[in-house]
């Protein structure tokens, strides 16, 4: 609940670097020969996201993705460590990633880690493993940093006439959240970063200490006012004079209720993107999920098993911001760290 200069400046340094994004996660795409190849993998509490791409004029071709949920933080808050079979299931996606890595001769990389590797007390032992096995070496980014590439990434989808936004992402085990403020004058200019703050509440952290499976009315409002009571005072200082500010939210819950309210038959990242969410579609959203049953949500088309036991914890998260910034609607994004970070490597500006 400040204003960070360090962060501010970080994100003022790429100054024109946060350009539209040509992104697609439709496959990998032929590389031309000579191309320079950069990688980002963001290994999260929930999921582990690998994005290879080629810089363009206008931002960037995406040459291949990854994406797996491998639930690391399953578990850490209740032992304080990354389970053995978290650790195995994160070196085979991770293997994967390498293998694409190398197919792709990706010579500039960015391999992060955030929340679980942060929290557990072995995430030193399991980072020195994955090393070993997988020639991949993470790299443990504060919770600061994290909210600086999320916002890195996600700035192209800021509205160029408004006043700013307050930019959410709510991950596996924390949730970061990011007033940004540009100048509508000038709408080419690099967004500014007035206020952030991290709440270690996510849908994995959540869902296991509420439930996720079996989630009455009653464990949902009590997940919706925890989630509140962390972000309230952040809401009180940030949430006034909001004219022309919107949400604008990044993360597997927004997109997924983005997908359910368009009935999509399957996920289809060209429609989620940009789109946007008024308030009374997501409570809407929200509460045709939690009428479904666990199976029924595994068998949704857009959520599946992988999801279907931490969608509920993320709309909660989700509503419980929504009732504290009351300015009606949702940029939904599908992009965020791994974009930033590709921007951020493009320009050689560290994060």
């Amino acid at each position: 609940m400040k204003d960070d200069t360090r962060l501010r400046d970080d994100l003022a340094s790429r100054g024109s670097s946060i350009i539209p994004v040509a992104a697609s996660d439709a496959g990998a795409a032929r590389l031309a020969p000579g191309a320079e190849v950069y990688a980002a993998l963001d290994l999260g509490t929930n999921n582990c996201r690998l994005l290879i791409a080629c810089p363009t004029a206008d931002g960037f071709r995406v040459v291949d993705s990854f994406s797996r949920i491998i639930r690391l933080g399953e578990g850490i808050s209740a032992t304080g460590c990354i389970s053995d079979a978290a650790i195995e299931r994160a070196i085979a996606a991770l293997s994967i990633c390498r293998d694409k890595i190398r197919s792709k001769k990706a010579k500039r990389l960015r391999l992060i880690a955030t929340e679980a590797c942060r929290a557990a007390s072995n995430a030193e032992g399991f980072r020195d493993r994955v090393a070993a096995e997988t020639g991949i070496r993470l790299e443990v980014i504060d919770r600061e940093t994290e909210a600086a590439l999320a916002v890195i990434g996600c700035s192209p989808l800021l509205d160029p006439h408004g006043r700013g936004a307050i930019l959410f992402d709510i991950g596996g085990g924390s949730t970061e959240l990011v007033r940004i403020e540009r100048d509508p004058r000038e709408p080419h200019a690099s967004p500014r970063i007035k206020a952030w703050m991290s709440i270690p509440l996510g849908v994995v952290t959540l869902a296991e200490h509420f439930g996720g499976r079996d989630v009455t009315r009653q464990s949902y409002a009590e997940m919706t006012e925890e989630v509140a009571r962390h972000v309230g005072p952040f809401a009180a200082e940030h949430g006034e004079d909001l004219v022309d500010v919107h949400l604008l939210g990044t993360s597997g819950t927004v997109t997924t209720l983005a997908g359910v309210h368009l009935e999509l038959p399957r996920y289809d990242r060209s429609r989620v993107d940009g789109s946007s969410l008024s308030f009374d579609e997501i409570r809407r959203a929200s509460r045709r999920l939690a009428a479904l049953t666990y199976a029924e949500r595994v068998a949704h088309p857009c959520i599946g098993g992988d999801r279907a036991d931490l969608v509920l914890a993320g709309c909660a998260i989700l509503e419980a911001i929504c009732a504290l910034w009351a300015v009606g609607r949702v940029v939904v994004a599908d992009r965020g760290i791994r974009e930033g970070i590709l921007l951020g490597l493009f320009t050689g500006a560290a994060g």
